[in-house]
């Protein structure tokens, strides 16, 4: 599929054979640029890291004010359309939490282990013989330009249920506690091929896919 032969919509211009995603987590942009290639898309999709760019400060109180804030910081500073992932663990017992500071939950961003550690202990005192909820979102934001008045927005929900201990070592973030009863594996079991399949982001990217066309 390539929306590089479609017509401009009003709002923006046609863009560039070049998008930058706008992250530099890694096990992000792994997930990204395997779900991209098999779009087929007739564009190169490149890490903002490898054109220079931090990341930007994520002040939003929502999933999709920071993605983007994301996606016109990335796109401001390269002059290219942006996509932007935001994206974390919502836990309804504890009213949304982790939520948007899922990467930071235990105060040091991007520490995984300690992220966990943090979960299962803020959880224990709420363990009983009923499940926990736990609903992985991903947010997904495209601009074609900083400024772009009309982003494509398309969010994916991934729902499971929290483990009292992490189970397998795939994945990264939470994967290991997230746990998929119609499959009997937690998420870090899962192959990337198959955690794709289903996963937040997963959904996420084909939905904005679909939106491509209207570029």
């Amino acid at each position: 599929m390539s929306s590089l032969s479609q017509t401009p919509t009003d709002c923006a211009e046609r863009p560039t054979k070049q998008w930058v995603i706008a992250s530099n987590n890694k096990g992000k942009l792994a997930e990204f640029q395997r779900l991209f290639a098999s779009a087929h898309l007739d564009v190169d999709v490149v890490p903002q890291g490898e054109l220079g760019i931090e990341d930007a400060v994520e002040d939003g109180k929502s999933f999709v004010e920071n993605a983007l804030i994301k996606a016109r910081h990335a796109s401001r500073i390269s002059g290219l359309p942006a996509i932007a992932d935001d994206s974390g663990l919502c836990v309804p017992a504890l009213g949304g939490a982790p939520g948007i500071h899922s990467a930071r939950y235990a105060g040091e961003h991007g520490n995984d282990s300690k992220n966990n550690t943090k979960l299962l202990e803020t959880l224990a005192p709420m363990r009983s013989d009923s499940p926990i909820e736990g609903v992985f979102v991903c947010v997904l934001v495209m601009v074609r330009h900083a400024d772009d008045p009309l982003p494509l927005v398309a969010q994916g929900l991934w729902r499971g249920e929290i483990l009292d201990a992490p189970v397998g070592d795939g994945g990264f973030g939470y994967d290991p506690l997230f746990w998929l009863p119609s499959l009997k594996t937690s998420a870090a079991e899962l192959s990337a091929v198959d955690k794709n399949d289903i996963s937040h982001r997963g959904k996420a990217i084909r939905k904005l896919l679909t939106q491509l066309p209207s570029l």
